[in-house]
C-alpha cells in the first residue's frame, strides 16, 4: 500500500493506506449495533496472526486527485435496523477521516455480510 502524501512548508507528511483503514474501522465500531469488522471467515483474532497493525478487511482506494473511497464489510448486531446502522457507519466514517487526515471522501461502501446475537444474549 502507497501512503498519502502532502507537503507542508516544513516537509513531507505521509499517511499510510492501513491508517486510513484503521480510522474507518476504529469509527465503525463505534456505531452501537456493529458487532465487528469484516464477515465470514475473517474474525478479529486473525488482526493478531497478520500483526497488531493489519486491518487487511476495509479495502482503501485513493485517487490522483486525493479522493478516499473506502469499502467496510460489517457484522451487524441481530435486532437492529442494517440501512439505519449502515448508515450511522457511512457517516461516522466520513467525520473521521476528513477530521483526522483532511482527505476528501468520496466513497464509503458497506457490505453487511452476517448478524450475530448481541453478546448479552448470546448465552
Amino acid at each position: 500500500m502507497q501512503p498519502e502524501e502532502s507537503r507542508t512548508d516544513l516537509g513531507v507528511v505521509k499517511i499510510h493506506k492501513n491508517v486510513i483503514a484503521s480510522i474507518a474501522s476504529l469509527s465503525a465500531l463505534r456505531i452501537e449495533g456493529v458487532r465487528r469488522i469484516g464477515g465470514g471467515l475473517f474474525r478479529s483474532g486473525l488482526a493478531e496472526i497478520f500483526g497488531k497493525y493489519a486491518v487487511p478487511a476495509v479495502r482503501v482506494e485513493i485517487s490522483k486527485n486525493e479522493e478516499v473511497r473506502v469499502e467496510i464489510p460489517l457484522v451487524v448486531d441481530f435486532g437492529f435496523n442494517i440501512p439505519e446502522v449502515a448508515n450511522k457507519v457511512q457517516e461516522s466514517v466520513r467525520s473521521g477521516l476528513e477530521k483526522m487526515t483532511n482527505l476528501s471522501v468520496k466513497d464509503i461502501n458497506i457490505n453487511v455480510q452476517a448478524i450475530e446475537k448481541p453478546q448479552k444474549e448470546a448465552k
